[in-house]
């Protein structure tokens, strides 16, 4: 009785050290100050049945998205979102032809450059 009496505080301490085990939130900063642990497809401002990929490039941010499933000005609003999050401006949306467009039919991908 004594060793099955000694399981229980035994127990709740192994539990607690591997709760302390996970993984912390991520203090990484994408380039242009934006934190990585930013719900990107959130910021966008699009539906989320339109959005495929949102992801932080070198000179700006790639958008890859449903035109038939978003708003008439979705490119401006997605650029004029994530360009806000670096606190700038939209300066361009380029339009980039897809390398594999049966991949995901009708979908679009830009570049939107933030300045």
């Amino acid at each position: 009785m004594g060793r099955a009496a000694g399981l229980g505080p035994l127990s709740l301490c192994v539990l607690l050290v591997l709760a302390g085990c996970g993984a912390a939130p991520t203090d990484d900063i994408l380039p242009g100050g934006v934190p990585a642990a930013t719900d990107l497809h959130r910021t966008t401002s699009l539906p989320p049945a339109s959005v495929r990929s949102v992801a932080r490039k070198d000179a700006g941010w790639r958008v890859i998205y449903h035109p038939a499933r978003a708003p008439a000005n979705a490119e401006q609003g997605a650029a004029a979102a994530l360009c806000r999050l670096e606190r700038k401006r939209p300066a361009q949306i380029i339009v980039v032809p897809m390398a594999a467009p049966m991949d995901d039919p009708g979908a679009r991908m830009i570049d939107v450059i933030c300045g």
